[in-house]
């Protein structure tokens, strides 16, 4: 009995400053572990700008060995995001408004192009940065899709098109041709979207552009 009541005084628990320090490891581990949970989060939402982009490069792709031009209606050219609009965080698309040569707008409409104004047709007003309003874009003659999702309040909707970096499109005349035309046929398209709380304002939310060689550049990571 002595024995067995000697091994119990044996058995002791775990003092105070040995559960203090358990707790100050798993602090620590949170603190390493969360960010980087966060950062792997908003790397695999950006995986979806990847896709958009790539889509809408194919898009302008077709568009362009029909017409020999690209341009900003992405509706027209087939590519419309707007059922995925729940789910997506990025809006895609251009902040810059097409201002395409008239004479190269003139061939494609030759080739078959429809000009006109109704929102399923490419209308362009030449010599003016004015655009036909496809999907749901901003005002002011620019087209993009806007998202629909976003960490946080903000959301790159309708009247958010600033955090659209580096669109660009060009004139569309054969620069070859004319060396006076300093931008001819390409097209910078940009997807952006709030991946993570903190990285909202339009100089920090994530954005990735592609053009017309499809060259993929993260612009701002957003996180």
């Amino acid at each position: 009995m002595k024995s067995f009541m000697k091994t119990l005084k044996r058995q002791d628990g775990f003092t105070l400053v040995e559960l203090m320090v358990v707790v100050a490891i798993i602090g620590l581990l949170s603190a390493v572990a969360v960010p980087n949970f966060k950062k792997y989060q908003a790397k695999a939402k950006m995986s979806e700008a990847k896709l958009q982009l790539s889509s809408l490069y194919t898009a302008q792709t077709a568009f362009f060995s029909d017409f020999n031009i690209y341009a900003t209606c992405l509706n027209y050219m087939g590519y419309d995001p707007r059922t995925e609009v729940g789910s997506r965080y990025y809006a895609v698309g251009f902040n810059v408004a097409a201002n395409i040569n008239a004479t190269a707008w003139t061939a494609a409409v030759n080739s078959g192009l429809q000009s006109g104004t109704a929102a399923n047709q490419c209308s362009q007003t030449l010599g003016a940065a004015t655009e036909v309003v496809i999907g749901t874009p901003d005002a002011g003659g620019i087209s993009y899709y806007p998202a629909g999702k976003g960490t946080g309040s903000t959301v790159v909707n309708a009247g958010q098109a600033a955090h659209l970096c580096n669109s660009a499109i060009g004139t569309q005349a054969d620069a070859s041709s004319d060396p006076a035309v300093a931008t001819g046929m390409n097209f910078v398209a940009s997807a952006a979207g709030i991946i993570e709380g903190s990285f909202a304002a339009t100089t920090t939310s994530s954005c990735l552009t592609m053009d017309n060689n499809k060259l993929l550049v993260v612009r701002r990571n957003g996180f």
